[in-house]
């Protein structure tokens, strides 16, 4: 889409963008957006899977958006560079007034596929995806976040130790029990076999 420099414009966060703590952007506030649907895909851009989403005439997204400042798009979009940014203004619900120019990061239709083995996702990006949802909106919503997330037969690789996501958080020891109970619930797979390609940091 056109640069959104000089516009009052803001982006729609559905995954690690919710998490504070990974960005600096200011005027975040909760909000939701509607006829998508977040999953878990990778892309050959990327050696490990991450979410997205996907339209859905049904389905609705919880998550947060904030304000992007001027010249401020070009760092977001490397930040999110295996993604497409998509004009969702008419398909937010939000509390600002006047509505603003917003967008949200999806994959394009035909450049992913669902996570493998060889692709798995990172367990440190899923602790910061979680933190954020239950900082954000407690426990409700991070139940809600994995309620409203599909393809849950995904394997999980474990790299807390030694965490290969660039932007991972240390979770308190009550955060990292929610994930691992909600992954359990799931009967999510949990591996521990370091794919080729993938290097610790």
């Amino acid at each position: 889409m056109n640069d959104l420099d000089g516009a009052r414009s803001y982006f729609f966060g559905y995954g690690s963008l919710v998490n504070r703590n990974t960005h600096d952007y200011q005027d975040a506030r909760p909000a939701r957006l509607s006829g998508w649907k977040r999953v878990w895909r990778h892309t050959d851009l990327r050696p490990v899977a991450y979410l997205t989403v996907v339209p859905d005439a049904g389905s609705e997204v919880t998550g947060l958006m904030a304000a992007v400042p001027q010249g401020g798009w070009a760092e977001l979009d490397f930040r999110e560079r295996a993604y497409d940014r998509i004009d969702a203004r008419e398909q937010i619900t939000h509390d600002v007034t006047p509505a603003p120019q917003v967008v949200v990061y999806s994959i394009p239709d035909g450049k992913h596929g669902v996570p493998t083995r060889d692709c798995p996702v990172l367990l440190s990006y899923l602790d910061v995806v979680v933190q954020g949802y239950l900082r954000e909106f407690g426990e409700g919503g991070a139940q809600g976040f994995f309620d409203t997330t599909d393809g849950w037969n995904v394997p999980i690789l474990d790299d807390r130790a030694a965490p290969i996501y660039p932007r991972a958080q240390t979770l308190s020891d009550a955060e990292r029990s929610y994930v691992d109970d909600r992954l359990a619930a799931l009967n999510v797979e949990v591996i521990s076999d370091m794919p080729e390609g993938l290097v610790r940091g």
